[in-house]
C-alpha cells in the first residue's frame, strides 16, 4: 500500500497507513483453503525436480512453471491453467476450461510458446499431475526442447511462485464473490491477469515493479 501510494505521489509512514485504513475500517482479506486439484495417482513416469526450488533464475525464459487451480461458480468448477515466468513472474499462459483434461494444460502451455518463442533448454517445473505427466503434455515438452522438472511428492513448497500467485488470485479477485457462469468468472481472471496483474500490480520481490515492467526492462 505504502509503495503504490508512492507511485501516486503521495508519501506516507507506515504507522500512518494503519492508522487511517483502521479508521477507514479497511482489512487485508484471508487467505482460505482450497480443494486439492493434483492427481499423483497414476502410474505415468515422474521427473526429478531439477529446479530444486531455485525461484530466481538470472533471465527471462530460463524457467518457467505451471499449475493448476479452480473457481466455483453457479454453474460447477471452472479450471485453471497457468504458466509463469519465474524470471519476472509475468504469467505467460494460461487456459480455463470446465474439466481437467491434458488439453487444459497444453493450451496454456501452447500460449506462452506464442508469446515467448523460447529456446531449447528451458526449465518446465510442474507437480506430478497426470496431465503435466500425459503421453500428449511430455511430447509437446519435448518437441519444445523443455528440460522437465516436477515437484515432490506432496511438496507443495517445491512450487511454492505458484501456488503463491494462485493464493493471490483467489485472496484478492475471487473470495466474496459470487459467480453465476463460468462466463462471468472467465471474463474476471482474464481481466485480472492481462489487465491487473501483468501490468498494475506492484510485487515486493521485483522491487516493487510490475512484471511487465520488469520484464520490459530485462
Amino acid at each position: 500500500m505504502q509503495r503504490a501510494l508512492r507511485e501516486e505521489g503521495k508519501c506516507h509512514g507506515k504507522m500512518r497507513l494503519r492508522r487511517l485504513m483502521k479508521k477507514l475500517n479497511l482489512k487485508p482479506k484471508a487467505a482460505r483453503r482450497f480443494k486439492v486439484t493434483t492427481d499423483s495417482q497414476h502410474n505415468k513416469p515422474v521427473a526429478p525436480n531439477i529446479l530444486g526450488q531455485q525461484f530466481t533464475p538470472s533471465a527471462a525464459d530460463v524457467a518457467w512453471a505451471a499449475d493448476i487451480t479452480y473457481i466455483w461458480t453457479d454453474e460447477g468448477w471452472l479450471y485453471l491453467a497457468t504458466v509463469i515466468d519465474l524470471y519476472s513472474r509475468r504469467i505467460i499462459g494460461w487456459s480455463m476450461g470446465t474439466r481437467l483434461l491434458t488439453t487444459l494444460v497444453s493450451d496454456s502451455l501452447t500460449m506462452a510458446l506464442q508469446q515467448r518463442r523460447p529456446l531449447q533448454g528451458v526449465i518446465h517445473h510442474s507437480n506430478r499431475n497426470s496431465q503435466y505427466c500425459s503421453d500428449v503434455y511430455q511430447a509437446l515438452l519435448s518437441k519444445k526442447g523443455f528440460i522437465c522438472s516436477m515437484s515432490g511428492k506432496g511438496n507443495c513448497y517445491d512450487n511454492t511462485v505458484m501456488e503463491t500467485f494462485y493464493d493471490t488470485l483467489k485472496v484478492e479477485l475471487i473470495h466474496g464473490q459470487r459467480y453465476r457462469s463460468r462466463g462471468e468468472a472467465q471474463m474476471a481472471v482474464f481481466d485480472y491477469i492481462e489487465i491487473f496483474y501483468n501490468r498494475q500490480r506492484l510485487h515486493s520481490s521485483l522491487d516493487y515493479q510490475t512484471p511487465e515492467a520488469f520484464d520490459r526492462a530485462a
